[in-house]
């Protein structure tokens, strides 16, 4: 398969959290119809709610500034599939992706059960990963952690972050339970980080289980990051940047060497798309992919703090997401608010956002049809000395972040 027609194949096993199939006898089937590509390196894995892709990419900058050699597995991609695995800080090529996930899908096809989308995406990380030969592989959780295709790997080193309510469906409707899904990483053997957490009861779960598996974790604390400048914005990416340094501490234990000098100069130069992006133009663009009410939490603090005045909030989501709980936090901020629909089958209806935007808009509400009248609609109610702030869904950050910067090149 080429790349186009590895996307092709990939999409048609299902959407990618519709199709879901907790659980890690296909994922481990697969891997070891690979050979365990899983064996060929050093594995960390991050689960949370919110932060362990800000984390992942923090610590992923740190060890390469150590001189690692490093593989970066995270979900979702905002624009391609390629954005999901990175070897040394670089993108896989197409190339490259369409050859391990001819690879997977051969070996898929021959198993008794079709592995889903999420479950060939992991094992096409892998398997590149190897392939590059790299020292460490840093793997984003995609959904829980008890049952996701990520802890097949078996990683020596684990870190939960913050964690909050999200995906109920699938992990349960009170935060024990939710905490609970993730916590199952922390397994007998393995060395641990844990986040603040703002949730006392998750805090609870979480012990309980390192006490069960007989696994003393490290707490990260906010303090560790004294005095160092950290490239992604946010006051909360101070608690994500603690658990980073906790992880790069235990890969020193286990052989790797990390400096100070390289902590300090990769959380200085850690990027992360779409997570709180400020984006040049007249006016500036803000992008996050708050998606659930912790999220959208952290950013009206950073709203409210930091943002120019007037503010145009561009906003569209999933309907399986607390969207009153989100539209009560983000809709009262905004001076303008757009509401748009997302070119995906989960999307909001304009009916639902309105009927939300009614009970929490205090600025004027603007329907726009699709995420490109969106921003024409954001653009042309927006004075230069203002903001626009594109948030609700990575989906809509995918659809909008091309457009946003070609509008900053033109």
């Amino acid at each position: 398969m080429d790349f186009e027609q590895s996307v092709e194949y990939l999409l048609s096993l299902g959407h990618e959290t519709l199709a879901i199939k907790l659980g890690l006898r296909n994922t481990e089937l697969l891997f070891a119809a690979l050979d365990h590509p899983e064996r060929a390196f050093v594995s960390v894995q991050i689960a949370g709610t919110n932060g362990k892709g800000s984390t992942a990419v923090m610590l992923d900058s740190i060890c390469r500034a150590a001189g690692i050699k490093t593989g970066l597995y995270t979900s979702p991609h905002l624009v391609s599939m390629t954005e999901r695995i990175k070897v040394s800080g670089v993108e896989i090529t197409t190339g490259d992706f369409a050859a391990c996930a001819t690879v997977v899908r051969e070996v898929s096809e021959q198993l008794e059960a079709l592995p889903t989308f999420f479950e060939q995406m992991t094992a096409i990380a892998l398997l590149a990963f190897r392939n590059a030969h790299v020292e460490l592989a840093i793997l984003e959780t995609g959904l829980g952690g008890r049952l996701d295709s990520t802890t097949a790997a078996n990683a020596r080193i684990v870190a939960i972050t913050s964690i909050g309510f999200d995906h109920e469906e699938y992990l349960g409707h009170t935060i024990e339970s939710i905490a609970a899904e993730k916590a199952a990483i922390i397994r007998p053997g393995v060395r641990a980080v844990i986040a603040r957490q703002p949730e006392p009861a998750a805090l609870d779960v979480l012990l309980k289980r390192c006490k069960a598996v007989g696994v003393a974790p490290i707490l990260a604390e906010s303090n560790a990051i004294d005095g160092l400048t950290l490239g992604l914005r946010g006051r909360h990416q101070v608690d994500n940047a603690a658990v980073a340094i906790g992880l790069a501490e235990l890969l020193n234990d286990e052989g790797f060497e990390i400096s100070r000098s390289a902590i300090v100069d990769g959380l200085k130069t850690a990027e992360h798309a779409g997570r709180l992006e400020l984006i040049a133009h007249r006016p500036p663009f803000l992008i996050d992919g708050a998606h659930n009410p912790a999220g959208a939490q952290t950013l009206r603090a950073y709203l409210d703090e930091f943002a120019p005045r007037p503010l145009t909030l561009v906003f569209g989501a999933m309907r399986d997401k607390q969207l009153e709980q989100m539209g009560e936090i983000l809709f009262p901020v905004a001076d303008v608010l757009v509401l748009t629909t997302i070119d995906n089958p989960r999307s909001a209806s304009m009916d639902i956002l309105q009927t939300i935007a009614s009970r929490f808009a205090k600025g004027r509400v603007l329907p726009a049809e699709s995420s490109r009248d969106a921003l024409r609609t954001a653009i042309a109610n927006t004075s230069t000395e203002g903001l626009i702030c594109v948030a609700g869904s990575l989906y809509l950050l995918g659809e909008v972040r091309p457009r946003i910067l070609s509008l900053g090149e033109s």
